[in-house]
């Protein structure tokens, strides 16, 4: 029997995404999507060299600028 690491989640139940998904959202292409990562139009967590977005904060910084 094997066990796994820990417990697998559908994407819709995770709390965030990654830039290129925000991105997307935002009708843009991966460059483009860093560069308004870099640029801070993209609110990143930073974990180490990985970036992921929160959904909630994406969402509400697209509210705001809407």
């Amino acid at each position: 029997m094997t066990t796994k690491p820990h417990a697998v989640f559908e994407d819709d139940d995770l709390e965030t995404m990654s830039v290129i998904e925000a991105g997307r959202h935002a009708g843009l292409g991966k460059n483009a999507a860093y560069a308004a990562a870099k640029r801070g139009e993209i609110p990143v967590m930073r974990f180490g060299r990985k970036m992921r977005v929160s959904k909630a904060r994406f969402r509400k910084k697209m509210l705001e600028e809407g």
